[in-house]
């Protein structure tokens, strides 16, 4: 696909499978639509994806700083829904993306058939574990230092070290290393919605109200914060379902694809039948 105009911004996004649900992909932050990849190839004969570049991610344009960045990834996505898909939708969100995907869900949920996330980052949701001031320490503490003097790839580096741990930073190209210092910057825009819950998608009542299908999922060797976190989305939501993957971290999407295709295929047909 090209590069087209969604909500107001240049934003680049893909097709991928022949199946007969439709369904939205939305990656992790310093990401693209292409960490899909692996995992479209096994959903591929059971879903009609679509997948897109976040602003500043990938081949779209970069975020300008107005207002909220979550605000306004919700509102490229959503026309990208309208344009592209006539029905019911499965949303599949990473990271930053499952609480994009979330939201999504929460503003419209007669569009959304069930709803994946996996380690989506909403971390406020944990404030009281320890693993909260573990993380709150280091992003507030060194990695903030870094990018206050400059040093984008010092910082890149950090967040590599507590997220990307099951993807060495020294094993990485160069040209990836340099990618995500160049976006890294779109990390501190995320904490509204990552640490001060801005949009209220945990507030009283909100997340028991979705009463969607809910899978989420988790590494076995993720931080500390991921299982606190889901332990209370767990606790609230309504129609949930929780699954780990053995071997893999936070960026199981990319390192262990099919594992997280299947537990996807899996959860789709216990709650409603893919071919429905």
């Amino acid at each position: 696909m090209v590069v087209v105009l969604l909500a107001g911004h240049p934003t680049y996004w893909h097709r991928a499978g022949q199946g007969a649900r439709e369904a939205l992909l939305v990656h992790c932050s310093l990401a693209h639509s292409g960490a899909w990849r692996g995992v479209e190839r096994v959903l591929s004969e059971q879903l009609k994806m679509l997948a897109l570049d976040l602003p500043g991610h990938g081949r779209s344009a970069d975020w300008d700083g107005v207002g909220d960045y979550q605000d306004t990834s919700v509102h490229i996505a959503e026309a990208l829904l309208n344009r592209e898909t006539t029905g019911p939708v499965d949303l599949i969100g990473h990271s930053y993306g499952g609480t994009i995907a979330m939201r999504l869900a929460q503003r419209n949920p007669a569009r959304v058939r069930s709803l994946t996330m996996f380690e989506p980052v909403f971390f406020s949701a944990a404030r009281n574990h320890p693993a909260y001031a573990e993380n709150t320490a280091l992003m507030d503490g060194p990695f903030a230092q870094a990018l206050q003097v400059g040093d984008r790839m010092e910082a890149a580096r950090l967040f590599n070290a507590l997220w990307g741990r099951d993807v060495a930073w020294q094993s990485l190209p160069l040209s990836q290393r340099e990618d995500m210092a160049r976006r890294i910057h779109l990390i501190p825009a995320g904490k509204p919605v990552t640490h001060h819950d801005i949009h209220g998608q945990l507030a009283p009542g909100a997340l028991e109200r979705l009463e969607i299908p809910v899978l989420l999922m988790e590494g076995a060797g993720s931080p500390a914060l991921v299982g606190a976190v889901h332990d209370v989305l767990e606790a609230r939501l309504s129609n949930v379902r929780r699954h780990v993957i053995e071997g893999a971290g936070h960026m199981a999407p990319i390192t262990h694809p099919a594992q997280v295709g299947d537990s996807i295929l899996a959860f789709l047909r216990e709650t409603a039948p893919v071919g429905a």
